[in-house]
């Protein structure tokens, strides 16, 4: 047999809508701990053995999987008929399969075609959605007072300008700074994180290269940032595709590079994860 076959049945079917280990963790988050202590105490005593309380929890694990997976594919418009995805792993332990091995490589990999498929739509009509909300965001920001647009497109407003120089391509910069879509979801925090980022300043996506340069040290701005100076029709996790994104930056301090080493990025540096190139 080919080597999507020689995976588990569970596996090739399911892992192209979800990631398996959010799948498993996912309902076991679901439930609060009232009703986790009574399952407990309700069956303390429903396994002789340690083997059986494993394989139950095995198969728990398997089922939670499954039933995750269903709906993720759902949202895809794949709507599988979970009676007869729980019948074919009877019939499989039962060795009485109604599908031979052959038979079963070439549907799951039509199956594995069909999702990819669905996802890709889903994924351009997302990437559409978000284009057009996100043009709509930013011609309303742009009339807010105090806004200015960049021949680029950056839209942003300057809260506190600061002191000094602006840095430079090459300079390293401290920042403190929250990212988030337009529905206001945040994707990044350093705030939260409880300590400032330093990263190189040409090293990071376009809009945060050029909006920096607008205030100094000490400085604030709010960034509006559209998808082609973001991460454009790519998206990253967390960010979809076509996304425009809103930073709230400040700018702690500015480290100019040495001379010598102008072009070459510093050793060790770090980057805010949510504007990384």
């Amino acid at each position: 047999m080919k080597s999507l076959f020689k995976v588990t049945l569970l596996a090739t079917t399911m892992a192209v809508a979800l990631n398996a280990s959010t799948a498993f963790a996912a309902p076991a988050a679901a439930k609060d701990a009232a009703a986790d202590t009574k399952s407990a105490a309700a069956n303390k005593d429903a396994f002789k053995s340690d083997d059986q309380k494993s394989a139950y929890a095995l198969g728990a694990s398997l089922g939670r999987y499954m039933e995750n997976s269903l709906k993720e594919q759902e949202k895809l418009g794949v709507k599988l008929d979970k009676a007869q995805l729980i019948a074919g792993v009877q019939d499989a332990f039962a060795g009485n399969s109604k599908m031979s091995d052959q038979d079963i490589e070439k549907t799951l990999q039509e199956f594995e075609a069909r999702v990819k498929n669905a996802a890709q739509a889903k994924m351009e009509k997302d990437a559409k959605e978000n284009a057009e909300k996100g043009k709509a965001f930013r011609d309303a920001f742009a009339k807010e007072k105090g806004t200015k647009t960049s021949s680029t497109g950056l839209i942003y407003k300057v809260e506190k300008e600061g002191t000094g120089a602006a840095p430079k391509d090459s300079d390293t910069v401290v920042v403190n700074y929250k990212g988030t879509l337009i529905d206001g979801k945040e994707f990044d925090n350093s705030y939260t994180r409880g300590e400032p980022l330093s990263f190189r300043l040409d090293g990071v996506i376009p809009g945060w290269t050029e909006g920096l340069k607008y205030i100094k040290k000490g400085g604030k701005i709010k960034m509006v940032i559209p998808p082609e100076l973001a991460y454009g029709k790519t998206g990253v996790p967390g960010i979809p595709a076509d996304s425009t994104l809103v930073f709230d930056v400040e700018l702690l301090d500015i480290k100019p590079a040495a001379k010598q080493d102008e072009k070459a990025p510093a050793a060790g540096e770090e980057k805010p994860a949510a504007a990384q190139k």
